[in-house]
C-alpha cells in the first residue's frame, strides 16, 4: 500500500475519554467540537493552515470576547477522525497519509480550506500530490474509491470518484500481462516470491502465468451498487467487450444475491465460499440491486447465458421485482431459447393464485418471443422431409427450431401429470411449434400419452382434440408399435396410426420390389458390370455400390412379418368393434403390389368413415 509521511515532530497529542489535549505547555485557547469528541488547541497553529477556522475564530472572538473560543465542526467531512489528522498536521505532528484516508484528508482539506494562501505545502496540495500516486496503482485505486461511499458529496464535488473511476476503467480494459496488474487474491508477498532471480535470470518455474479477462471481478465486487454501477458504464464506454462486462455482472449478482448461487454448502466446505463473509442485503436492497443489474446487462444477443437469465428471472419472482424487469427477463431468455435446457424451463409457480407446480404462463411467453424472432426466418427457407427425421433444405435456419421443439415436447411431458393443467394451456404449449420444426412427432406424442395417463376424466372429443397436434405420419416405428396397443387413445387415432403404417410398409416393400426387378432386367452395355456370382449377388452402377439380391430377399422377409405382425394387431382391435370389420380388408395384400415412381410422391389421406369410403375399400380400391 501506497502511503505518504508528513510532519517532524513527535506525538504531542493524548486522549482522555471523548476529548483531546496538546501537551505543548500552553493553555489551550480555543476547543473545537466535531461530534461527540472535543478537541482543545490553540488558535495560532490552526489560523495559519485554515482559512475556515481563522474566519471562524474572528467571528467567535468578536462577538464573546472570552480568552476561549468554542467552534462546533458538525459538517466536517470524515468527522473527529479527519479532524484529528488535521490537527496533528497543522502541529507539524508526524502523520501518514495512505489510500485508506487521503480521500477524507482531502475533503476534509477542502472543506477547511487549506490552500497554498495559508501557508506553503498546505493540505490540499499534498493530498493532491499523493492521489496522483494512488491511482497509477490498481488495488490502491479500489480502497480510495471504497472510501469515496463515506464522504461521497464532497468527493463528488472536487472530482475524486471520476477520476478514481476512469483510472480504474483504464487498466481493467488494459491488457493485465502488459501492465503487470494484480491477480485478485494474491498477495503482494507472493508476487514477490513469484519472481526469483538468479544471476539476474528468471527460473522458468517461477515465470508470471498469464492472467485471465476475470482477474479484476472479484475486487470491483466490493464496491456498493452505484460505485459499481459507474464503473461498469466506465469499461463499457471504453470498449470492453459485452462477454466480459456480462461475466462481472453474473459474478456480483451471485455475491449478493443469495438465491443466485447454486453452489452446495459441499461446495462451500471444501472449495471455500468467496462470499461467505458477506452480509446479505435487505429483501428491498436485494430487489433495487436486481433491477439494476437487469438494466445492465448488454443487450446484444447471446452474450448471456440463458440459465444466467433464467436464474435471475426466479429471483426477481421471489423478490417481487417491477413488471417492466421480469419482461426484459422473459424477453432476453426467450430469445435464446434454443441455447436452454429443460431444467432451465421449470420454474415454480410464484403467483398468488397458484394453479400449476410450475409456471406455464412464463414458458408461453418466452416460447412467443422466441418464434416471433425466429419464424419469419425459417418459413424464408421452407423445408422439405426426404427421409424420417431429416430435413432437405435450409438446415443452418431450422436447427434453433428444431432444438426448441425438442425443447418444449420435453417440457409438455414434464409438466403433463400436473392434474392442475388444462388442456386449453397444454395445447396452446404445443401448437406454438409449427409442424415442420418437429422431425418426428414421437416427443410430442409422449407428452400427450402422459398427459392422458394424468387426466383419465378427459371426454373422447377433448381427447381427440389433444392427438390432433401429433402428426401420425411422423411418428417412429417404436413410437407406431406402442399407440397402437395404448388404451388411451381414441379408436379413431389408433386405426389412423395402423392406417398409416401400413401403407409406409407397403411402399417399402414395393420399392424392394422395384430395385428387385431392375436388378433382373439390368444390362452391361459399358462392359463395367460383372456377372452374376455363385452367392447370388453381383454389381450395379458405374458408382461401385453394391446391392444384393439375397439381402433385398431377407428385408422383404422382415418387412412382410412385421406387417402380418400389425395386421395381427389391428384384428384383435376391430374383434370388439363389429362396425370396424371392414377395414381388414382394406389392410390385406390381396392387391397385387406395384412399383412407386421415384420421381413422384404417393399423398396420403386419412381414412374416412363414410358410407362412400368404406365403399371403395370394399371394392379393394386404395385410399387417395
Amino acid at each position: 500500500m501506497a502511503s505518504m509521511k508528513l510532519g517532524s515532530k513527535t506525538d504531542g497529542f493524548h486522549r482522555d475519554g471523548n476529548t483531546w489535549y496538546c501537551t505543548t505547555g500552553l493553555p489551550s485557547d480555543v476547543t473545537i467540537e466535531v461530534g461527540e469528541m472535543t478537541f482543545n488547541l490553540h488558535k495560532f497553529p490552526l489560523l495559519s493552515r485554515s482559512g475556515l477556522l481563522e474566519k471562524l475564530i474572528e467571528e467567535l472572538s468578536i462577538e464573546d470576547g472570552s480568552s476561549v473560543s468554542v467552534l462546533k465542526l458538525n459538517d466536517m467531512p470524515a468527522g473527529a477522525k479527519a479532524f484529528e489528522l488535521i490537527a496533528r498536521f497543522c502541529y507539524g505532528i508526524k502523520i501518514e497519509m495512505t489510500s485508506l484516508n487521503v480521500v477524507s484528508l482531502r475533503c476534509a482539506a477542502e472543506y477547511l480550506r487549506m490552500t497554498e494562501d495559508y501557508g506553503e505545502g498546505n493540505l490540499i496540495v499534498q493530498a493532491e500530490a499523493f492521489l496522483d500516486e494512488v491511482f497509477g496503482s490498481w488495488k490502491d485505486s479500489i480502497k480510495a474509491l471504497e472510501t469515496c461511499e463515506e464522504v461521497l458529496p464532497y468527493a463528488e464535488e472536487i472530482h475524486i470518484v471520476p477520476r478514481c473511476i476512469d483510472s480504474l476503467a483504464m487498466k481493467a480494459c488494459a491488457d493485465p500481462n502488459v501492465f503487470n496488474l494484480p491477480v485478485a487474491g494474491q498477495t503482494d508477498a507472493q508476487s514477490q516470491r513469484d519472481i526469483i532471480l538468479w544471476n539476474g535470470i528468471s527460473s522458468s518455474a517461477n515465470k508470471p502465468q498469464p492472467i485471465s479477462e476475470d482477474w479484476w471481478f472479484q475486487d470491483v465486487s466490493l464496491l456498493n451498487l452505484p460505485l459499481y454501477k459507474r464503473l461498469i458504464l466506465a469499461v463499457e464506454s471504453r470498449g470492453m467487450k459485452a462477454e466480459t462486462i456480462s461475466a462481472s455482472l453474473i459474478y456480483y449478482a451471485k455475491r449478493y444475491l443469495p438465491l443466485m448461487s447454486r453452489q452446495s454448502s459441499f461446495d462451500d466446505a471444501n472449495n471455500g465460499n468467496p462470499w461467505a463473509t458477506v452480509s446479505i442485503p435487505s429483501e428491498a436492497d436485494q430487489r433495487v440491486l436486481l433491477e439494476e443489474i437487469v438494466a445492465l446487462l448488454p443487450k446484444k444477443r447471446g452474450v448471456t447465458s440463458p440459465e444466467f437469465l433464467i436464474m435471475l428471472l426466479r429471483t426477481a419472482m421471489v423478490l417481487h421485482a417491477s413488471p417492466s424487469c421480469r419482461e426484459n427477463l422473459e424477453k432476453k431468455a426467450g430469445a435464446q431459447l434454443d441455447q436452454a435446457v429443460l431444467v432451465d424451463l421449470l420454474i415454480p409457480n410464484m403467483g398468488y393464485s397458484v394453479e400449476t407446480l410450475y409456471d406455464i404462463d412464463c414458458a408461453q411467453r418466452m416460447l412467443d418471443h422466441f418464434m416471433s424472432l425466429n419464424q419469419d426466418a425459417a418459413l424464408s427457407t421452407p423445408p422439405c422431409i426426404v427421409e424420417e427425421g431429416q430435413f432437405l433444405g435450409g438446415p443452418d435456419t431450422l436447427q434453433p427450431l428444431t432444438m426448441v421443439a425438442s425443447l418444449v415436447d420435453g417440457f409438455l411431458a414434464e409438466v403433463a401429470p400436473d392434474v392442475n393443467l388444462k388442456p386449453s394451456k397444454f395445447e396452446a404449449l404445443a401448437a406454438t411449434i409449427p409442424d415442420y420444426a418437429r422431425p418426428l412427432d414421437d416427443g410430442v406424442y409422449h407428452a400427450i400419452d402422459v398427459y392422458l395417463k394424468a387426466h383419465p376424466w378427459l371426454t373422447d372429443t377433448e381427447k381427440e382434440q389433444l392427438c390432433r397436434l401429433m402428426n401420425c405420419q411422423k411418428l417412429s416405428l417404436e413410437a407406431c408399435t406402442h399407440a397402437a396397443q395404448n388404451e388411451r387413445l381414441p379408436l379413431r387415432v389408433i386405426v389412423q396410426v395402423l392406417f398409416f403404417e401400413q401403407l409406409r410398409l407397403r411402399t417399402s416393400i414395393s420399392g424392394w420390389f422395384y430395385v428387385s426387378e431392375n436388378l433382373d432386367n439390368s444390362q452391361n452395355p459399358c462392359g463395367s458390370l460383372e456377372l452374376p456370382k455363385n452367392d447370388g449377388s453381383h454389381q450395379i452402377n458405374s458408382k461401385g455400390r453394391t446391392v444384393g439380391v439375397d439381402d433385398v430377399k431377407e428385408r422383404v422377409s422382415e418387412l412382410e412379418k412385421e406387417c402380418l405382425t400389425m395386421k395381427q394387431d389391428l384384428q384383435k382391435i376391430l374383434k370388439t368393434k363389429r362396425s370396424w370389420r371392414i377395414f381388414s380388408k382394406t389392410f390385406g395384400f390381396r392387391r397385387k403390389l406395384h412399383p412407386c415412381n421415384s420421381k413422384e410422391s404417393c399423398e396420403l389421406k386419412e381414412p374416412e368413415a363414410s358410407a362412400n369410403g368404406l365403399q371403395n375399400h370394399e371394392n379393394g380400391g386404395m385410399p387417395q
